[in-house]
C-alpha cells in the first residue's frame, strides 16, 4: 500500500518537472505578447481618481482571471476537435486590437484635448459610466490578448500528452494575470509610494529623493505606457492578420517583421475606423429623418 502511494508521489513530481520545464517554454514564446499585454492594459487602468485605481484594477484582473477560465477549456477543446476556430476567432480579435489602436491615433490627432477642469467635471458628472466603460474595454482587450496568450503558450506543448497541455496553458494564464496586473498595480500607486517615503523621511534625504523622483515619474511613465500600449495594439494586431493569414504572410517577404506587422495592422485599423464611421453616420442621418 505504501509503494503504491509513493509511486503516484514520484508520478506526480515527474507529471510538475515535466510542467515546469514546459511552463518555462511557453512563458519565453509568450514574453513579447505579456509585454504589450502589460503595456496596453497600465495604459487602460490609468485616468482614475486615486481613490478608485485599486478598486478600477481589481475589476479588471477579475475580469482578466474570468477570461481565462472561459478560454483555457475552449482553446483545449477546439484544438483537439475544431483547430480552424482558434485561427478564425485570433483573426476576429485583431480586427477589434486594430480598430482600438488606430482609434486612439485618429482621437488624438483630429479630435481636441479637454481642459484639466472639463475632465474633472465629466468626472464628477458621470464617472461610474465612464469607469464601467473603461473597465469593460479594458476587459474585452484583455480577453483578445489572452486568446492570443493561450493559443501560443498551447502550440508550444503541442506533442505533449493532455494533462501537460492543460497544466502548462493554466499555468501561463495564471502568470500572464497575476504578473501583468501586479506590475500595473505597483506602476498606479507609485505616487502614493512617493508621498509615503516624503512624509516620512520628513521632505529630507535620500528616502525624500526617491519619494520625489516616484512622484514625478508616474505621469511620464502613464505617457510613455499610453503610446507603447497603442503602437503594442496594432503590432498585435499585425502580427495576428500575418501569421494566420497566407497571403499577408507572404506579401513583402524582404520588409522586417516589425515593420510589416505595424503596417498591416494600422492599415487595417484604419479601414475597420473608416466603414464603423460611415456606418455611425449613416444610422444618425436615418434617424434625424
Amino acid at each position: 500500500m505504501a509503494s503504491g502511494i509513493f509511486a503516484i508521489l514520484d508520478d506526480i513530481a515527474a507529471l510538475m518537472d515535466d510542467v515546469s520545464i514546459a511552463a518555462k517554454v511557453a512563458t519565453k514564446k509568450t514574453a513579447g505578447i505579456l509585454g504589450d499585454d502589460l503595456a496596453v492594459n497600465a495604459e487602460k487602468a490609468t485616468g482614475f481618481l486615486s481613490s478608485r485605481e485599486l478598486p478600477v484594477l481589481w475589476a479588471i484582473t477579475k475580469g482578466s482571471l474570468i477570461n481565462k477560465i472561459i478560454i483555457v477549456p475552449i482553446a483545449l477543446i477546439l484544438n483537439v476537435f475544431f483547430p480552424i476556430a482558434i485561427k478564425i476567432a485570433l483573426v476576429l480579435g485583431g480586427f477589434y486590437l486594430a480598430y482600438e489602436g488606430v482609434e486612439k491615433i485618429v482621437e488624438y490627432l483630429f479630435h481636441r484635448s479637454k481642459e484639466s477642469h472639463e475632465v474633472v467635471a465629466e468626472v464628477q458628472q458621470d464617472g461610474n459610466e465612464a469607469e464601467k466603460a473603461k473597465i469593460k474595454s479594458a476587459v474585452t482587450t484583455d480577453f483578445i490578448l489572452s486568446v492570443e496568450i493561450v493559443i501560443i503558450a498551447l502550440g508550444t506543448v503541442l506533442t505533449e500528452t493532455l494533462p501537460i497541455q492543460i497544466l502548462t496553458v493554466s499555468v501561463v494564464a495564471l502568470i500572464a494575470t497575476i504578473g501583468v496586473y501586479g506590475i500595473v498595480a505597483m506602476i498606479v500607486r507609485m505616487d502614493d509610494m512617493g508621498y509615503k517615503l516624503i512624509k516620512h523621511s520628513k521632505e529630507k534625504g535620500i528616502l525624500a529623493s526617491i519619494g520625489t523622483l516616484l512622484v514625478k515619474s508616474l505621469p511620464v511613465i502613464i505617457r510613455v505606457l499610453g503610446v507603447v500600449g497603442t503602437i503594442a495594439l496594432i503590432l498585435v494586431s499585425g502580427g495576428i492578420f500575418v501569421h494566420n493569414i497566407e497571403f499577408l504572410h507572404h506579401l513583402w517577404p524582404n520588409m522586417p517583421a516589425m515593420l510589416k506587422e505595424a503596417l498591416i495592422g494600422f492599415v487595417v485599423g484604419l479601414l475597420v475606423v473608416g466603414v464603423l464611421t460611415f456606418v455611425k453616420k449613416v444610422i444618425s442621418a436615418f434617424k434625424r429623418s
